[in-house]
């Protein structure tokens, strides 16, 4: 690999960019793609359902072949709730490998022994995520059902691009948040973003339950991409 592409490389890396190092099979070209120039790239539709899949790849193209090697920032998730479903919710997530930061103020639930094994943070929303930092590789998941924990953190969530927004409550309940969102300025546009209520419909009852169909509908959300994922 030359040097300039290297550097091109770690500056992505850096900035938790996607980037694809392009090499011709049998061929002397190579070449990187980062994320802004995918659209416009000769094997743009190869890139896009590689990225969407997740995993680097051997791929054919009119009579020629490429490795296609994907350097995409790693997922993580922040879950704002040290409530029940947290605690099946963060366990399932580490499988899945998301880093997990459970986020509450309140002291008494969000605490190492109740979530052992995951980052637990005891402050308000708005005053952890700058510190901790959102992006668009993070899915952030609103438990609580207060308004003054999730509110904030729904907030930081639509205007940091986060691939995945949902939050726990009734159709009625999200009425009410999206009236209380849109007063602090949120276009509605952004506020179709949130996933609410949480999770894909399979009849979920449980704290366990509810915590697959949250982790499913994130799945989905993250391979499949906006539109399909509808």
């Amino acid at each position: 690999m030359h040097l300039d592409l290297l550097s091109s490389l770690n500056k992505a890396r850096t900035e938790r960019r996607v980037a694809v190092i392009v090499t011709e099979v049998n061929g002397s070209e190579q070449r990187l793609v980062r994320e802004h120039e995918i659209e416009n790239d000769p094997l743009a539709p190869l890139l896009t359902r590689q990225l969407q899949v997740g995993k680097s790849a051997l791929v054919d193209e009119e009579g020629h072949s490429y490795f296609l090697e994907l350097h995409v920032p790693a997922p993580s998730m922040m879950i704002v709730g040290a409530v029940h479903i947290s605690q099946m919710l963060a366990p399932m997530a580490r499988m899945l490998g998301y880093p997990v930061t459970i986020i509450d103020p309140r002291s008494a639930f969000a605490t190492a022994t109740r979530f052992p094994d995951i980052s637990v943070v005891t402050e308000w929303p708005d005053q952890a995520l700058p510190k901790i930092g959102l992006d668009r590789w993070t899915a952030l998941v609103t438990l609580t059902h207060d308004p003054k924990i999730d509110d904030p953190a729904l907030a930081a969530a639509l205007k940091a691009g986060c691939f995945y927004i949902g939050a726990l409550g009734s159709k009625n309940t999200h009425a009410k948040r999206l009236e209380r969102l849109s007063a602090l300025g949120l276009p509605a546009e952004a506020l179709a973003r949130i996933h609410a209520p949480i999770g894909l419909k399979i009849g979920a009852a449980t704290p366990g339950e509810i915590a697959v169909s949250i982790l499913a509908e994130i799945t989905q959300r993250r391979r499949q991409g906006p539109e399909l994922s509808r």
